[in-house]
């Protein structure tokens, strides 16, 4: 495991600068669809819920997407900075909850393409926004997973 733990500090600073890139960058193309933007970014979304009246989803949509993963990262590396590494209250009560929403917006965008090329209402890709906040979901859970390897019983 001293391998891994070795990359840690690259990984602290490639998750939250991949989240940063999955909200301002395009994360789905729609071609043929005219009632949406061509190519919304999470954070569009997100204000385009919140002007067109649906102010619960917007906030719901941004808590999930938004809030969560980087009060999630907030936690890794406090955590990960803190001498000894013994895993504070929040790190052990409440990143693991975090970490269950961390891949949700991800499976959304997958459900609304599938959806859409399955209706022939529109031919839908993914763009790279969406690739950036995945990676960003799976770097915080493998950093998560190494400070619990590295804190438990050997």
């Amino acid at each position: 495991m001293n391998r891994l733990s070795a990359i840690r500090p690259v990984l602290l600073v490639t998750a939250p600068f991949l989240l940063a890139l999955g909200l301002v960058l395009p994360l789905i193309r729609f071609e043929k669809l005219w009632f949406f933007d061509e190519t919304p970014s999470l954070l569009e979304i997100v204000a385009s819920l919140w002007n067109g009246g649906d102010a619960a989803l917007a906030a719901l949509v941004a808590l999930v997407s938004i809030v969560l993963p980087v009060l999630k990262m907030i936690g890794i590396a406090a955590e990960s900075m803190a001498a000894g590494g013994t895993g504070g209250l929040f790190y052990r009560n409440v990143v693991p909850h975090l970490s269950k929403w961390s891949m949700m917006d991800v499976l959304l965008v997958a459900i609304v393409i599938a959806a859409a090329k399955t209706t022939g209402l529109a031919n839908a890709f993914t763009q790279p926004g969406l690739w950036c906040y995945a990676a960003s979901a799976m770097i915080s859970g493998l950093l998560h997973s190494l400070k619990g390897n590295a804190s438990g019983p050997k």
